[in-house]
């Protein structure tokens, strides 16, 4: 690692204890440096990386900031959940204190060859593909990002020579300084996070934080059919290269040929890549046939154009299960869409009622108090040929800790939901 010793010593703090925080605390321990964490949550979570973290003795506030965790400290690492208006950014900035975010802290530390990847779809599934096609070119590379690993959790373990496939948010972008990707990937850019930002705009000024720092040495990847990322190539030091679709590859695919272009790497490697991708957990991941009935569990869908990619990529009628924290988004956009491919919708969480009056009369609305309950709903209505898809349009925190346990609550409940109906007596295929 790089810049190793001008940590030891320092008294750091670090705000949010998921996995990220976790990971950033430990790192810095094992650095010399003096690390508090505090949280405003206390759950299973938090208790489970406080226990991790005891004997490094560090000191750990739980259920509440105060603000003796942030007051005399040389710098505070933040994790994406936390906002500009929590009470440690705003202790932090009146005791002008830096701040910065977890990418940032491991950029500073990191010798390997970053390709930084952002967009508001996709994120996950381009820097997986990133990842495999640098990995059959014979590199060693780290895939970091909301599925896996986070950047601090990995960077001890690289060296010069090596890459990293890096997912980068707009919450991570909003608190670097330094961050510079050799490569950097804009997906694309629609509505999304406005329960964050004011408008789309504010939206967009995070989001181009993922080339400031480059240079004429550098590369902007963008999406050439978004309009919006073909004006921002303006205002980019790197040199910008472009992707489209293709009748032949989706846009995912050709951003990935787009960054192995740059790299030097065939072709045909990825080719071989792309057809042996059986895709990432959480998205579109099929979870079960029985009675002819598939279960899909697309739990990483916060937004609507994910849910409409969703949608247009399965081919049997749909029981839709939506509903979670709302993002400030529209959801009258999927009206057209969710009247063509789906058959009724099961709505839990926080945005039910908001989703249920954007979708009002065109198609039967059900709720359910939890995930299991909407399942079984969803479950009641269904025949031979549809397909049960999880899709929620929405975050899970009112619910869940994330995605990734709303993913795996829902596929414990579709085996629990098969183990009860006698699957002896039926075709079974339960993904494992």
């Amino acid at each position: 690692m790089r810049n190793t010793d001008y940590f030891k010593d320092k008294k750091i703090s670090v705000v949010g204890l998921a996995r990220s925080g976790y990971a950033s605390a430990a790192l810095l321990s094992d650095l010399g440096a003096k690390v508090s964490v505090t949280d405003k949550n206390i759950n299973q979570t938090t208790r489970g990386y406080a226990v991790k973290l005891q004997p490094r003795k560090i000191e750990i506030e739980l259920g509440r900031h105060t603000r003796g965790f942030i007051k005399d400290r040389d710098l505070i690492v933040i994790s994406p959940g936390v906002d500009n208006h929590a009470l440690p950014v705003i202790w932090a900035e009146n005791f002008r204190i830096p701040i910065i975010s977890e990418i940032e802290l491991a950029w500073w530390l990191c010798p390997a060859t970053v390709i930084a990847v952002t967009g508001t779809n996709g994120k996950t599934t381009v820097i997986t593909l990133i990842g495999k096609v640098l990995e059959v070119a014979g590199k060693r590379v780290y895939i970091c990002g909301n599925i896996g690993n986070p950047f601090c959790g990995q960077v001890s373990l690289m060296q010069g020579g090596d890459f990293v496939s890096l997912e980068v948010s707009s919450f991570q972008l909003e608190r670097i300084d330094k961050f510079k990707p050799k490569i950097s990937v804009v997906l694309n850019f629609s509505r999304n996070h406005l329960d964050r930002y004011k408008d789309m705009q504010e939206y967009l000024e995070a989001k181009k934080r993922i080339f400031m720092n480059q240079d004429k040495g550098d590369y902007l990847i963008l999406n050439y059919q978004d309009p919006v990322l073909k004006k921002i190539s303006k205002e980019a030091k790197a040199g910008v290269v472009y992707f489209n679709r293709s009748t032949d590859k989706n846009p995912n695919h050709s951003a990935v040929m787009a960054v192995a272009k740059i790299l030097g790497i065939k072709e045909e490697t990825c080719f071989g890549v792309l057809a042996d991708f059986k895709g990432v957990e959480h998205r579109l991941e099929e979870v079960a046939q029985f009675n002819g009935i598939q279960f899909i569990n697309d739990s990483k869908a916060t937004t609507v154009d994910s849910t409409i990619w969703a949608l247009n990529n399965t081919d049997k009628p749909i029981i839709l299960i939506a509903g979670g924290r709302d993002k400030g988004l529209d959801f009258t956009v999927i009206r057209d869409l969710v009247r063509k491919k789906v058959k009724a919708i099961v709505l839990i969480g926080e945005a039910r009622e908001k989703i249920k009056q954007a979708l009002n009369g065109i198609l039967p609305i059900k709720e359910a108090s939890s995930l299991e309950g909407a399942l079984d709903i969803a479950w009641s209505g269904a025949e031979k040929g549809d397909a049960i898809l999880l899709s929620p349009m929405c975050a899970s925190f009112d619910m869940f800790v994330n995605f990734e346990e709303r993913g795996n609550c829902f596929k414990q409940a579709v085996r629990n939901l098969i183990s009860k109906l006698k699957p002896q007596d039926s075709k079974l295929q339960l993904k494992t």
